[in-house]
Formats: structure tokens, C-alpha cells, sequence
């Protein structure tokens, strides 16, 4: 059984939100042009006029690519008034709705590659429904590309879909495409790699199930003005040779306020690895630019407990972010639902590594045998190069549903983007289970939360309790009696009541504290853990909102 990225409703709608937001930018942004002026009379004993210079391309030559030339391309497109797309799809794939658009497959046998001793194949997907904006897909050797020609013949429409208002139909384009190879099982070529809706992607590592996803790029998330929503425009994929285990993809990026060159080199693996190269050319300024964003899941958990019944006990796609520091240091922030927006910021100069896990594997913890959440791939960013001071900001929104991603996380540099800006970012992205991240310091396997005071009290408490559990590293081979202490940082908007120490059944400690809330702003906790005055911990983050 493939792994298909449309296979529920909650797949597409997480990719069409960009496309949707897109879409009803363009639509609201559009102007018609307005009607040419008549040409001047010429004068016969006039000089001739001076010759103008050609304005640069503002399009890459796909008989001679490279990336520098892309780069050059958009940077001299950048340097002109953004256009929209002007692709008009065939009235039947205008009328797509969900249902009809979930019954349209990409047939084998028009598979990429399909017959050719290669370890990548590839698909595309149809447009419509909430993909209606098209990019063109060019397949060559890295110099010299052809355009993939799709049409309605290379797809399969399944009933209640008439396939006579289709086949016959040539596409401007395609909504995305997805790169498949024998990534669990060497006699079956699954899902590796998907690109579908504005700049979103995903991809997987050995045995994962698709859960969060990445974008080429985030403008203005989380801000008082308007998100936009870059999207890639082409693709110039490189058809690997017989036994090569790696692929490269160049891209297009566009939006009102910017156009990029991206490359993208994939290894597949038990960790699948992408290098990105990112290289940005701004029309305008920005008020926030979102380096490598990420976007997951997170419904409840054991610390954010859901308010209707639900037989699982955690639905989530991703259950903390964590951030590798310069220093060493290791900070872990469990994820939560919340109440009303919650913005977190974390100020480092060129981090080590920043993502969003799933740490958590047990199915016991979530009790789905169909979505499988403890299947879900983990995304660690890995920047290359000096990246500067900035911070890595999170974004938590309320939802009521699994089926929207309500996750963001993101590197924002400390230098704003101006018109005329040019900023290039390199970094390694991990997809998979990461169990590498572990090391010597023990790393926080849970985090519950609850009501404090005594257990027994029928009286309301304004109290908090917090009970966070330390597992692994060598702090769990110390002896019983070991005095381990915890240190904890509460700000001045809480009061600790009470924190304590506790050895866990079969290893690992537990710390336990307990709060009281003095006003209504957020209070932002602090924890590790320390034997002999050495750190023997990751450190635990948590923002503790609502009022006292």
C-alpha cells in the first residue's frame, strides 16, 4: 500500500491553506491593464533614436541553466513589478470540488522513470480544487533542460467523474509533483517526496507516515498585516543516473514581495537528508521574513488535555520544538493547544539546529491504528554558515480540529529585508525518527499538567502543577540516593510554592513543581537538572498562559 498525500481530508486541507490564501491575494490584487496609447507619427528627417538596452531576463534559459543563472533570472525579477499568474484552467477543472478532485490519480503507467533502471521515479499531481496555480516542471541533466508536457491523458479519473471532460484536456501545469523510491521495501518504489501548494513539501525517512510539512519560505506570519504566501512557480528536476542514490531539484520562487532560486539535493534513508540553498532578491520590505518554516499538528497531549471526549489519550503530528544552542545547550519546549494565539521567541546567534520532534513512539499514548501518530517523521533544520543573530519564533494556534496545521516554527534574522535586499540561506534538514538527538544529557520524555494543591481539596485552586520527566543520558545511571538538583527559573509574574526531586520506576528522575499565577501575562518556566554542580539535562521550556 503507497503512501498517498492525498489520502484524507486533513492532508489536503493543510497544503491548500497556502494555496487558498494565494489565490484570494491574487484575485483581490489583480489589475487590468489599461489600453495602449497610439504611437507618435515618425518624422523621416529625424536622427535616428538612440538604441535602448535589452532589459535583462527575467527568466532562466533552459538550454543553458545553472543555479548562478537562475539566481541572476530572479534577482533581475525581483527587480521588476510583481505579475501574477495568468494560467487559465479548463472550465471542468475549475468546477472541481473536493470529492471530484480526491477521485483524480496520476495513472503507473504514466510514471516518470517507470521503466528505467533508476532508484527515483516521479508523478505530478492534477490541478484544481484548492491548487488552481500551476508550475511548470522541466526534467534535464543540470545544463540543459526540456519542459514536461502534462494533459489529462497522463491521469486517471475515477467514478463519478466523467473522464471525457478530461483526457483530451492539455494542463499550463501542474499543481506539484512527488518523487517516489524503495525507501522501506526495495521491490516497492513508495512516496519520498512531495511538493504541492504555494511552497509547502514534505518528505519521509525509513518507515515514517507523512504528518508536518516545510515551506520554501514564510512572509509575515503571525503579524498585523496580511501573511503572504511565496510559491514556487518551476521546477528543474535532474534525472539521476543508473545507482545514484541522490536527486537535485532547482525552483522558482515568486510572490508580490519577492522571487528566489532554491536548490534542493536529496538522500534518501533511514534519515532522509535535503540540502537547501536558498537565495532571495526582495521587491519590498517585509515585516517579517521566516527562514526554513515549519508547520505541524498539535491537537492535545499529555500536557494540554482536550476538552471533548476522545478515546486517544495524544493526537499530534509533532509534540515539542526543539533548539541545539552554539554553547551546547539543549532546550526542549513541549507544544500546546491554546486558548487564543501564543508567540514564543528564542534570541540566538547562528544556531546548531532548530525543529519540531515527535519524541514521543509508544502507540499506547495515542491508541489510532489508522493514523499512527508515533509514525510521524521528526524535522531538525541544520544551519550551514553564519547565520547571524535573530531568533527562532514559534507560533501555537487554538484549534478544535486534527485536521489543521496550527503549528509554525521559523528563523527570523535580525536584519528586515528592504527593498532591493539580497539574502542567501543554506541549511540540512533531517526527516525522520532522529534518534541521534539523544546524548550524555538526559532529555525530557513528558510533561504533565494539572491543577496543584492538595488532591483531596474539593475547594478551586488557582494553583498549577507541572510534572516533568527526565529520561536517558548518564544522570539515569546514578544510584538512588543520588542528590540530584533541580534548577528553576520562574519570572516575576509566578511564585514557586513547591518543587522537588523523585527517581522514576526503572530510571530517569522526576521533577515536580508547583505555581502560583500573580498576573495575567504569560510566564515563561525554565528547568534542567544538575548533579555536582554539572548540567545532567536538556533544558525544559514551558509558557504558561491564562489569567491567575
Amino acid at each position: 500500500m503507497t503512501r498517498s498525500t492525498l489520502t484524507s481530508r486533513r492532508t489536503t486541507l493543510k497544503y491548500g491553506l497556502g494555496g487558498v490564501i494565494a489565490l484570494l491575494w491574487r484575485q483581490a490584487h489583480a489589475q487590468t491593464p489599461a489600453a495602449p496609447e497610439p504611437a507618435p507619427p515618425v518624422d523621416p528627417a529625424a536622427p535616428p533614436a538612440a538604441e535602448v538596452p535589452a532589459a535583462p531576463p527575467v527568466a532562466v534559459d533552459p538550454g543553458q541553466f545553472s543555479f548562478d543563472a537562475l539566481s541572476a533570472a530572479m534577482r533581475n525579477r525581483a527587480a521588476v513589478p510583481y505579475q501574477a499568474p495568468s494560467d487559465t484552467l479548463p472550465q471542468p477543472i475549475e468546477d472541481l470540488d473536493y470529492d471530484g478532485y480526491r477521485r483524480i490519480l496520476y495513472r503507473r503507467d504514466q510514471t516518470i522513470w517507470a521503466n528505467e533502471p533508476l532508484n527515483f521515479q516521479m508523478q505530478a499531481y492534477f490541478p484544481g480544487f484548492l491548487y488552481k496555480d500551476t508550475a511548470r516542471v522541466f526534467i534535464g541533466n543540470g545544463t540543459q533542460f526540456q519542459p514536461q508536457v502534462f494533459s489529462g491523458a497522463n491521469f486517471e479519473f475515477l467514478a463519478p467523474l466523467d473522464p471525457s471532460n478530461y483526457q483530451s484536456l492539455q494542463l499550463p501545469g501542474v499543481a506539484g509533483f512527488r518523487l517516489n523510491y524503495p525507501l522501506d521495501r526495495p521491490d516497492l518504489y513508495d512516496e519520498l517526496v512531495s511538493f504541492l501548494g504555494a511552497s509547502y513539501f514534505r518528505a519521509l525517512g525509513m518507515n515514517n507516515r507523512y504528518g508536518l510539512s516545510a515551506r520554501g519560505l514564510a512572509i509575515n506570519t503571525a503579524t498585523s498585516v496580511a501573511e503572504e504566501f511565496p510559491r514556487f512557480t518551476a521546477f528543474y528536476i535532474v534525472k539521476p543516473q543508473p545507482g545514484e542514490e541522490t536527486i537535485q531539484i532547482f525552483a522558482e520562487l515568486d510572490s508580490p514581495s519577492l522571487a528566489g532560486a532554491y536548490s534542493f539535493v536529496l538522500r534518501p534513508g533511514t534519515q532522509t537528508v535535503i540540502d537547501v540553498v536558498a537565495r532571495l532578491y526582495f521587491r519590498n520590505e517585509v515585516e517579517r521574513l521566516g527562514v526554513a518554516p515549519l508547520t505541524s499538528m498539535y491537537h492535545f497531549g499529555e500536557n494540554d488535555h482536550n476538552n471533548r471526549e476522545d478515546f486517544r489519550p495524544e493526537v499530534h503530528d509533532s509534540d515539542g520544538l526543539f533548539l541545539l544552542r552554539p554553547n551546547g545547550e539543549r532546550l526542549w519546549r513541549p507544544l500546546k493547544n491554546p486558548d487564543e494565539l501564543a508567540l514564543s521567541y528564542f534570541g540566538e546567534t547562528s544556531p546548531k539546529m532548530f525543529g519540531l520532534l515527535q519524541r514521543d513512539r509508544d502507540f499506547t499514548h495515542y491508541q489510532d491504528v489508522e493514523a499512527h501518530y508515533e509514525l510521524r517523521p521528526s524535522l531538525m533544520i541544520e544551519p550551514m554558515g553564519d547565520w547571524g543573530r535573530g531568533l527562532v519564533q514559534l507560533v501555537e494556534i487554538p484549534t478544535e480540529s486534527e485536521i489543521n496545521d496550527n503549528i509554525v516554527a521559523f528563523w527570523v534574522p535580525e536584519e528586515r529585508p528592504k527593498a532591493g535586499s539580497q539574502f542567501e540561506f543554506r541549511y540540512r534538514m533531517h526527516w525522520g525518527f532522529l534518534d541521534e538527538m539523544t546524548n550524555h544529557q538526559a532529555t525530557v520524555a513528558g510533561t504533565y499538567a494539572g491543577v496543584g494543591g492538595n488532591g483531596a481539596d474539593t475547594v478551586d485552586t488557582a494553583l498549577r502543577r507541572f510534572e516533568i520527566n527526565f529520561a536517558g543520558g548518564t544522570a539515569e545511571n546514578l544510584p538512588p540516593d543520588a542528590v540530584v538538583v533541580p534548577v528553576v527559573d520562574v519570572p516575576d509574574s509566578a511564585r514557586l510554592v513547591h518543587s522537588g526531586i523523585a527517581r522514576l520506576p526503572g530510571g530517569g528522575w522526576r521533577l515536580s513543581i508547583e505555581l502560583e499565577k500573580l498576573d495575567a501575562l504569560p510566564v515563561e518556566l525554565r528547568a534542567k537538572l544538575t548533579f555536582g554542580q554539572r548540567i545532567v539535562s536538556e533544558t525544559w521550556l514551558y509558557q504558561w498562559t491564562g489569567r491567575p
